[in-house]
């Protein structure tokens, strides 16, 4: 037999019983295909290598998907909030009233949460007796249950007595915190646009300021988000430790400015001119 055990017959006789004996001697064992100690240590140490490696590989990509998870969210929402922000404000126009369009600076605590109001023509009617017009508003709005701030579109497409009011309200990103709007009448950029007759401004306003009346060239829109929104509360102070936020920004440019300011320059100056080329009475209807 190969690699086994081999019988050898050394002697074969005939006992007092009348049986036959064998003496049979074990051949050597084949050592060839064995492993040694030092080789099942090694094996071993190399397994357990690969097994903690493919381990810190595999717990690596489960943090990588947990952080970027919340993120990509994140960047979805501000892209589609100033989607949002940026076509309204390309086919914006002038609010009914004395107010034309009214930003406004606004702080909630520490955190910059300003007003935008105006009209726009984008917009497309959804019931009857309504057509491209619609009266808009921008704002970041406090949860007062969870404390955290949103930012809220408000669209009415009526003309209203109160422009400033009415409509319907959607929430347009969550996790906000910040939202600043700056306003550039092609040379500087303003914190405000605009005056409501019923809350003037402050003592020192000058009225010959190119933001107290008519429409911007553009707007700058800045949002702030929460760059980890499902990070829990320290059980010791009950606060959330925020990271540093991830702002998002864009300019968004008025088409419709020049056209209405050109407007404007152009009715005053038929106003004008009319007033000079009308009769006097008191040389007898003769200019």
């Amino acid at each position: 037999m190969k690699n086994g055990f081999k019988l050898k017959v050394e002697s074969c006789r005939f006992a007092s019983r009348g049986r036959t004996t064998f003496n049979l001697q074990p051949s050597t064992f084949n050592r060839s295909n064995a492993f040694t100690l030092i080789e099942i240590v090694i094996s071993s140490a190399l397994m357990s290598l690969i097994l903690i490696s493919a381990y810190l590989c595999l717990n690596a990509g489960m943090a990588g998907k947990k952080l970027v998870e919340p993120r990509a969210d994140i960047f979805q929402s501000a892209r589609v909030a100033l989607a949002f922000l940026s076509a309204d404000l390309r086919g914006a126009c002038r609010l009914p009233g004395d107010s034309a369009f009214l930003g406004m600076k606004r702080m909630v605590g520490e955190v910059e949460a300003d007003n935008l109001d105006f009209a726009t023509h984008n917009y497309t009617p959804r019931h009857a007796r309504e057509g491209d017009f619609c009266e808009m508003s921008y704002y970041a709005e406090q949860n007062p249950q969870t404390g955290r701030f949103s930012l809220w579109r408000r669209r009415n497409p009526t003309l209203a007595p109160d422009p400033l009011a009415g409509g319907s309200k959607e929430e347009i990103a969550r996790d906000v915190l910040g939202a600043r709007f700056e306003y550039s009448d092609g040379l500087d950029w303003y914190e405000n646009w605009g005056e409501l007759k019923s809350s003037a401004k402050a003592a020192n306003s000058q009225k010959e300021q190119s933001n107290l009346s008519g429409l911007p060239k553009a707007v700058r829109i800045t949002l702030l988000f929460d760059s980890n929104p499902k990070s829990k509360a320290n059980p010791q102070t009950g606060e959330r430790e925020l990271e540093p936020p991830l702002v998002f920004q864009t300019v968004a440019r008025l088409e419709l400015a020049e056209v209405l300011a050109a407007d404007a320059g152009n009715s005053s100056g038929n106003g004008n001119s009319a007033d000079q080329s009308a009769p006097n009475p008191q040389n007898g209807g003769q200019n």
